[in-house]
């Protein structure tokens, strides 16, 4: 019964997806760790996953309540586990709740700092489902609330700001947001018809697909510049470069399958997960290498 719960549960709010944000998240936590010149963290390395995962969860979960009409509506979305009764609306709202009280515990585990910040963070998280009824950068809107887990992690050891952190969450605001354009595509009539906001549904599939290239390029470009600041080694550069390589080409390659609608989940889940996977392990490859020595 249990065991049946959080399969459902796990469906409900797509858990594998966390591949897009948990890799930067641990880059930004060892990039803390250099920073803070600290090695021993172990148990904030724990409450920093559990603040990550919990926080995506609750997001995810809320999500799928206040859409669970629209998607009932909607026949690319009328499948999922609301509109098909498997799980009940208030289960969604228990596991938001739920999820939301863990990742402030999560947040008060680590520092002064995220425990002042972890409300507002969690206001954007859960905000973040309201805004396609109000504006097209909707889609900026989830990039911030992904690219958040980095610039958390960071401060969960660092406990204040620095350049580098700062740019890597607007890098990852712009990915998301780009790749979240091209998803949009398919619900771009849905979405004019039902008087939803996105980029798709406001200026049309061409501009929406130029917004969403142009999104990426920056993105790519800043993380190509945050490589310049945070590394000095050859054998970093060379990592790090690798990693860079590797997510631009993925990250663009979506936009070459995704020319066809119906191949736009494919681009979309698979060259990203790729794409943060290979880029958030060589980059932290290359982050080890400036962590003092442990005992």
């Amino acid at each position: 019964m249990v065991a049946s719960s959080l399969t459902r549960y796990a469906k409900l709010v797509a858990l594998s997806h966390s591949v897009f944000a948990l890799p930067f998240a641990l880059w930004g936590f060892v990039l803390g760790l250099r920073d803070e010149q600290s090695f021993n963290q172990s148990e904030k390395l724990f409450w920093v996953i559990v603040a990550v995962v919990s926080a995506r969860t609750a997001a995810m979960a809320f999500n799928r309540y206040v859409d669970r009409y629209i998607d009932a509506q909607n026949p690319r979305t009328a499948q999922r586990e609301i509109p098909q009764g498997v799980v009940k609306p208030i289960e969604a709202v228990l596991l938001t709740l739920t999820s939301s009280a863990v990742f402030l515990i999560a947040a008060w585990q680590l520092n002064n700092l995220c425990r002042l910040l972890a409300p507002i963070a969690l206001i954007v998280l859960l905000g973040y489902s309201y805004t396609k009824r109000f504006t097209a950068l909707s889609h900026y809107f989830l990039g911030v609330a992904l690219g958040l887990a980095p610039v958390g992690s960071y401060l969960a050891i660092r406990e204040s700001f620095s350049w580098p952190i700062v740019l890597i969450g607007c890098a990852v605001a712009l990915w998301v947001g780009g790749f979240d354009i091209l998803y949009a595509l398919q619900d771009e009539i849905f979405d004019r018809q039902m008087g939803l906001y996105s980029i798709p549904a406001l200026l049309g599939e061409k501009n929406a697909r130029q917004i969403a290239l142009t999104s990426h390029v920056l993105a790519i470009t800043i993380l190509g510049v945050i490589g310049y600041m945070l590394y000095e080694k050859v054998s970093q550069w060379i990592i790090y470069g690798i990693g860079w390589l590797l997510f631009s080409a993925f990250v663009i390659r979506q936009h070459w399958i995704s020319r066809e609608k119906s191949l736009i989940n494919r681009a979309f889940f698979t060259n990203n997960g790729i794409a943060s996977v290979l880029f958030g392990t060589l980059s932290i490859i290359a982050s080890l290498s400036q962590l003092p020595q442990g005992s």
